[in-house]
């Protein structure tokens, strides 16, 4: 067998479908379009400055700037294409929702509608293009309210409980797809010879305890009194009150930090700060949060707001933003309880206060 005994991602997807004999394939049909996307973005991804996608988007007829408020990256514009026209033609999808996109996107008329909805980030990370670090792409699949007919945007706004299969693909050394179908976390890695996915980490688990976390640093001067706290905590090492050492990590990519930790555990924090008091968090619910909380839970661990289970939030708009928390359970919960026990203005973190440890020398 050319895998080695490994299966496709085809073949996986069969047998998922023969789980459920009322299947009617739709939902493998949307899968498979949508990693032929991803293979199509690690290949511009690959090509780098040689590929002449680089760089910022060009001001006409983009306007350079996204929804969010954030400079396209042109690879983030081809991205978005690639994910629309994969996905587009099939019957399988009834609307999307994209990072790149204000409203919803209705099916051109020639292509049927199905009873799927499909929201996704075309390229998570593209800060990090131009230097040539790990991006990815994340997706999220629920059911549409109802079927074959084109979405409102209410029709997307349901709580990540209700996902059916979600998903990321990162760019990386190697090309990885990981999805799953509410029966586990499953990775799959593209063989650049066969152009096939092939399962290769089934059935993923996040250690319970972790000595590792990731966190933006520079917003410490903005965050609630549990989270400098639990971050205190982890940076007095041994002598402090949790007698051991601990890592910090930060890429500034969702996907790759979500990957890092499925892979070997820990805990990553974009909590709610004080920075922008207008919104709840730096990351968005529908198509980063969500899914990616849906393949924590599945591979052990936990997803929350840092107060709350980050899936069974009821979403409000297309494009919320919300405060992140997930990894390693231990880790999760303890944070969770700090929000519960503290006084949310009491605490006075000695790491970062005027006489903290970075202080020390000058005192």
């Amino acid at each position: 067998m050319p895998t080695g005994g490994k299966p496709t991602l085809t073949q996986f997807l069969i047998e998922e479908r023969r789980r459920h004999p009322g299947a009617t394939g739709d939902l493998n049909a949307l899968v498979t379009d949508v990693s032929l996307a991803c293979k199509a973005i690690a290949r511009k991804v690959a090509f780098g400055r040689l590929g002449d996608a680089m760089g910022a988007a060009e001001p006409a007829p983009q306007t350079g700037i996204n929804i969010q408020g954030e400079e396209q990256k042109t690879l983030d514009v081809l991205a978005n294409q690639l994910f629309l026209r994969a996905t587009e033609w099939g019957g399988h999808v009834a609307g999307m929702v994209s990072e790149e996109l204000e409203h919803v996107y209705t099916l051109p008329t020639k292509y049927p509608r199905g009873k799927y909805l499909l929201m996704f980030d075309p390229l998570d990370g593209s800060s990090n293009i131009d230097v040539n670090v790990t991006v990815g792409s994340i997706f999220s699949i629920v059911r549409a309210a109802t079927p074959e007919v084109d979405a409102e945007p209410d029709d997307f706004l349901q709580p990540g409980t209700e996902q059916v299969c979600a998903g990321y693909a990162i760019y990386g050394p190697s090309t990885m797809l990981v999805l799953t179908f509410g029966n586990g976390t499953h990775a799959f890695t593209l063989d650049p010879m066969l152009g096939e996915w092939v399962l290769s980490h089934p059935n993923m688990r996040i250690p319970e305890k972790t000595r590792e976390f990731a966190i933006n640093t520079s917003n410490s001067r903005f965050w609630e009194p549990a989270v400098k706290r639990y971050v205190d905590e982890c940076m007095a090492g041994q002598s402090g009150p949790r007698g051991a050492d601990f890592n910090m990590r930060w890429i500034a990519s969702l996907v790759a930090e979500a990957h890092r930790i499925l892979m070997r555990g820990g805990v990553f924090m974009y909590p709610r700060d004080t920075k922008d008091p207008a919104k709840a968090g730096r990351l968005r619910l529908l198509y980063e949060a969500n899914p990616i909380s849906f393949l924590v839970e599945q591979a052990g661990g936990l997803a929350s707001t840092g107060r709350t289970r980050l899936m069974e939030v009821q979403p409000d708009s297309l494009h919320q933003r919300i405060g992140f928390v997930f990894g390693s359970s231990e880790e999760v919960a303890r944070l969770q309880g700090y929000h519960h026990e503290e006084p949310q203005d009491t605490y006075q973190a000695p790491l970062f206060g005027k006489r903290g440890l970075f202080a020390a020398a000058a005192v």
